[in-house]
């Protein structure tokens, strides 16, 4: 009788599916419940399929991800009207049907869970750098906000502006994609346990305009392995972007780290422009926060700001303006807040988290970095 059952009603394949998602939630549960564990799976098994995945991705030359996605509504809308019209006829081909719905939703959670799931249960990167986990005070946001501004002042001369004030990448995505990998090697040498080390691709993404609306310049999609990037971003926005999206991809995955491995990542490099970039990207969150803590020092730092700088930061808000109140970015953020914080982070507030990253590094090692 279970023979038929599973022959007749549910297909073989489906019940092998759901015997692997069965001992990948244990594996999940296991994360949860041991950093060890985390930090074992997510360095051996996970990052095997995380290699597995880029390596056979990377060479197509658009993103598989985004077309999985956007191909997603119209196949959704298909099977709904082939299960209502099954579904009413026949009780077998329902049943079948439905196991393979319930399928294609276990592969995804398999490959979550065998490729990036581990990573938010892993050691912390702080623990991992030894950074202090302290408070941070406006003081000594103020201390790294000026470290920072330093460095973005004497990047400023080397860099092209266009007549609207933003600056311009000189190498193209190409060039600067052959620049991080290069600065992803640096970063292996001098941090050989954070991430892996390996050379990717990312992918422009083909919808950037509309995108713009959802308020997100990059996105990592774990079951194709791709770092996918929003290129309707100005430049400066790019290589820091691709930078968080390549770190996801060598599994780091709390969102405060990514961009703070991207910081570490950027000013690595022998371009100055990815340097540049690292720099005003942490130089935005840093800023956030310090206005937040107090306006006196916020004011004070920006007065030492390049003008430069300082003019393309009001391009950037110029240029955001179209897309700044829309339904889709709050939509977004919150079902981006909600995914966040079922894996144990803040939410959404946890990309911000660099800031306190970032002011125990350099209390750490100084204005030398």
């Amino acid at each position: 009788m279970k023979r038929k059952i599973i022959g007749v009603y549910v297909p073989v394949y489906a019940v092998c599916i759901f015997a692997l998602a069965a001992v990948c939630g244990i594996i999940h549960a296991a994360s949860a419940l041991s950093v060890s564990f985390a930090d074992y799976f997510n360095s051996t098994v996970a990052a095997f399929f995380r290699m597995l995945l880029a390596t056979v991705t990377s060479p197509v030359p658009f993103s598989i991800g985004e077309w999985l996605l956007i191909l997603l509504i119209p196949a959704v809308i298909c099977l709904l009207v082939y299960g209502i019209v099954v579904c009413a006829k026949d009780g077998k081909k329902c049943a079948r049907f439905v196991s393979f719905i319930l399928s294609v939703i276990a592969v995804i959670y398999i490959l979550f869970v065998l490729t990036f799931a581990t990573g938010y249960r892993a050691t912390t990167l702080a623990e991992q750098l030894d950074l202090e986990d302290n408070p941070v005070s406006a003081e000594e946001l103020y201390d790294t906000t000026m470290i920072v501004v330093d460095e973005l002042n004497r990047l400023a001369d080397g860099q092209t502006y266009a007549a609207d004030g933003l600056s311009v990448m000189p190498d193209g995505f190409d060039g600067t994609i052959d620049e991080l990998n290069e600065a992803y090697l640096v970063f292996n040498n001098q941090y050989p346990d954070l991430v892996q080390s390996f050379r990717s691709r990312p992918k422009m993404i083909s919808l950037s305009e509309p995108m713009m609306y959802t308020h997100i310049a990059g996105v990592y999609s774990f079951f194709t392995g791709e770092s996918n990037i929003n290129v309707c971003y100005p430049d400066f926005v790019i290589p820091y972007t691709a930078a968080h999206e390549m770190a996801h991809q060598r599994g780091v995955a709390r969102e405060n780290e990514a961009n703070f491995v991207a910081f570490l990542v950027c000013i690595a490099s022998d371009d100055s422009y990815v340097r540049y970039s690292g720099y005003l990207n942490l130089y935005e969150y840093l800023a956030s926060a310090l206005y937040k803590a107090s306006h006196d020092l916020y004011w004070q730092a920006l007065a030492e700001l390049d003008t430069r700088v300082r003019g393309e930061l009001k391009a950037y808000s110029d240029f955001f303006e179209p897309y700044r109140e829309s339904t889709v970015s709050k939509v977004s953020d919150a079902v981006n807040d909600a995914y966040l914080s079922s894996q144990g982070t803040p939410g959404s507030v946890s990309y911000g988290l660099v800031v306190d990253l970032a002011v125990s590094y350099y209390k750490v090692t100084g204005s030398e970095s």
